[in-house]
């Protein structure tokens, strides 16, 4: 590895938003380094659900709102990058559903929400009956209704080692970093001791953007964490389920995205209302207790005898937001040659990209050619979380 190494762009934070954006750099044939302290996805991309949202969550008032307006246009580009013919190639990512559903258990509050929120979201929605049905829904206790989103969910381990892929020998694991600078601007970032030089720095770490900032010395863009307590089963009894259950409030009762194992079994990955607010202060056992009752009541032919539990906590770093909001976007900051964002969420990465990329634009930051540094210590890819908990 060559000791001061220059670059067009250096990114901080192997994630799906620091990824996403080096595949779309690479391709504009841009010369980048991507630094990553741990593994890559291992944070908040790899305990994502998968759902490439449209915005249907966000309308369950019957209007649509700044969040369900910024991303109604994510499932077509990320869709057309599965299908290759998008701003990335991600055509060998496997896709675990081209649809999400939004789901009333039969209740007339829930009934009502999701007939309001089918009318308020852009795209096609459709109500689905019999055989079209989820295969967790196809029973016949089954009673309610439930609407098809042009939503996809994708599978994010084969995500993440398609982008890694994407990244060539752009990629470089690093413990210690620390800032360069010339007559007090920062030109760059020391990695372990090598000096890496570059036009523009971004800083995509999530959570880890906060102790970044403060080693440059800059307090702002303020961070806030959002946390969640999300809930894992897994069993044989478990069939494929990517659905919305709508209560009569602003929020899904219970999100469930499902999830292949390694030994062939299906595991769910349950957020919504029950990983938040009153999940989050539960302790583990008692919030594995409150989804299997959550579970048995909505969904009581399932034999839950079987399955195996186990939760996972998740702070969602974002842009410090007055009352503690969710954001409607991706962010980017601006600080001199620094860029500081978050994408938000996962669907979003192609929005954070494009913000990042229209600053190069404004700024006339041309692509230029770069050494191959095919000797650089490389992150391993995160291992999901299903795995760790549940081998």
């Amino acid at each position: 590895m060559p000791s001061v190494i220059s670059t067009d762009v250096l990114i901080v934070g192997a994630g799906v938003a620091g990824l996403w954006l080096n595949a779309r750099l690479r391709r504009l044939g841009y010369s980048t380094v991507v630094v990553e302290r741990a593994s890559l996805g291992g944070e908040q991309t790899l305990k994502s659900q998968g759902i490439i949202h449209g915005g249907a969550k966000y309308a369950l008032h019957g209007a649509l709102t700044g969040a369900s307006e910024a991303i109604a246009d994510m499932p077509r580009r990320w869709s057309e990058a599965i299908a290759g013919s998008g701003e990335i190639d991600l055509s060998s990512v496997r896709l675990l559903s081209d649809a999400h559903y939004l789901w009333s258990p039969g209740t007339i509050a829930g009934n009502l929400t999701s007939f309001f929120a089918s009318k308020a979201v852009r795209g096609r929605v459709d109500q689905v009956k019999g055989d079209q049905l989820p295969l967790a829904l196809q029973d016949r206790a089954f009673k309610g209704k439930v609407y098809r989103l042009a939503e996809l969910v994708i599978d994010v381990p084969s995500l993440l080692t398609r982008l890694a892929e994407l990244a060539g020998d752009s990629l470089l694991a690093g413990q210690q970093i620390e800032p360069v600078q010339e007559a007090g601007d920062l030109v760059g970032l020391r990695v372990d001791g090598h000096e890496i030089r570059a036009q523009r720095i971004v800083l995509s770490a999530g959570a880890g953007n906060a102790a970044l900032l403060e080693a440059i010395g800059l307090s702002q863009p303020a961070m806030q964490r959002r946390p969640l307590h999300m809930v894992i089963a897994k069993g044989a009894s478990l069939k494929p389920l990517y659905a919305h259950c709508l209560g009569g409030g602003p929020k899904p009762r219970i999100t469930v995205t499902s999830h292949p194992a390694a030994d062939g079994q299906w595991v769910w990955y349950m957020g919504g209302d029950l990983a938040e607010a009153d999940g989050v202060a539960r302790e583990p056992d008692a919030q594995i207790a409150a989804a299997k009752k959550e579970v048995s009541h909505l969904l009581p032919w399932i034999d839950l005898s079987q399955v195996r539990w186990a939760t996972v906590r998740v702070d969602r770093a974002e842009p410090a937001q007055s009352g503690l909001v969710r954001p409607d976007n991706a962010f980017l900051a601006e600080h001199d040659r620094l860029l500081v964002g978050w994408p938000t969420k996962l669907a979003l990465a192609p929005d954070f990209a494009d913000r990042v990329l229209s600053h190069l634009e404004r700024d006339g930051i041309k692509p230029t050619a770069q050494a191959p540094l095919s000797d650089l210590p490389k992150p391993p890819l995160a291992v999901p979380v299903w795995e760790q908990l549940l081998p």
